[in-house]
């Protein structure tokens, strides 16, 4: 499946391709310009040579290089892996994802990929569970979740490689319960020191879940996930982005952006990422 990703990367709009240059040029050029002069130690000032060779009495300058914010700062990609995305949607979610990986990693931004799913089709242990127990009313989520982590964020792109090629894999496709993926992946953010947060989610639709909706109000899913997303919106400091894929996602989150030609998928995460950046570092 990594061979299958490797080859795909090849053809995979050079468009992409430029987009990831771009952006990095653009994150290193704001890291490589902050800079303390002026200084009684640090990086010999060479540009104020010219002040000790007219005047030996002036004392030489020094420079350091200030904390480079963009170093501080956390992505993580969160990808809807439910049977809808199959075929092209998850081929292209999977290449946009090396890619970023690569890119965020030239520009010593930590990435984390991540993935949602279920267990299985028809609730699995959850809801024979249930069944067990004589079918209480308003069970809550009846399925089995299944949660990915195809990059941790410590971990660089070359070890993680592999893995990513993992998101090709069909048969990992089935459900999804976006509301409990968004707090597991905030949760593992929340642990985070860097001070700089970016969750981004990737879906194609609504929270669905078959097993847990024919026994639930028709809502409960949304609700969930409406709510994760208020928490995360109004009391966290961490930016939040969705990008829906032929589902306006807008309904759901402030920040969000839908496509309805997959092929975009790259384009668009590339520019939401140097739009937060952008934003960040003038407000700073």
């Amino acid at each position: 499946m990594r061979l299958s990703l490797d080859q795909q990367v090849f053809s995979f709009q050079p468009l992409i391709a430029k987009i990831a240059n771009r952006l990095q040029r653009k994150l290193q050029a704001q890291q490589n310009r902050h800079w303390d002069f002026n200084l009684e130690e640090g990086y010999l000032d060479t540009s104020r040579l010219s002040r000790i060779i007219t005047n030996p009495t002036n004392k030489l300058s020094f420079k350091k290089e200030k904390n480079i914010e963009f170093k501080d700062t956390i992505v993580t990609l969160l990808i809807d892996n439910s049977g809808s995305m199959r075929g092209r949607p998850i081929t292209v979610a999977a290449l946009c994802s090396d890619i970023l990986a690569r890119t965020m990693e030239r520009c010593s931004i930590k990435t984390e990929i991540l993935g949602f799913t279920t267990k299985a089709w028809k609730g699995g242990l959850s809801r024979e569970k249930w069944i067990n127990n004589n079918k209480p009313s308003n069970p809550g989520r009846l399925n089995d979740l299944r949660h990915i982590i195809y990059k941790s964020a410590d971990a660089p792109w070359r070890r993680s490689k592999k893995n990513l090629g993992l998101l090709l894999r069909e048969g990992i496709l089935k459900e999804n319960v976006d509301g409990e993926a968004l707090e597991w992946a905030f949760n593992r953010l929340q642990i985070r020191k860097e001070k700089r947060r970016i969750l981004m989610i990737i879906s194609d639709g609504a929270p669905v879940d078959d097993s847990t909706l024919s026994v639930n109000p028709g809502n409960y899913l949304e609700k969930n996930l409406r709510d994760t997303v208020s928490k995360i919106e109004n009391k966290s400091n961490i930016d939040l982005v969705a990008i829906g894929i032929g589902h306006d996602v807008s309904r759901y989150y402030k920040n969000a952006v839908t496509i309805m030609d997959v092929d975009q998928l790259g384009e668009v995460l590339l520019n939401e990422l140097s739009n937060i950046f952008t934003t960040k570092n003038k407000l700073s």
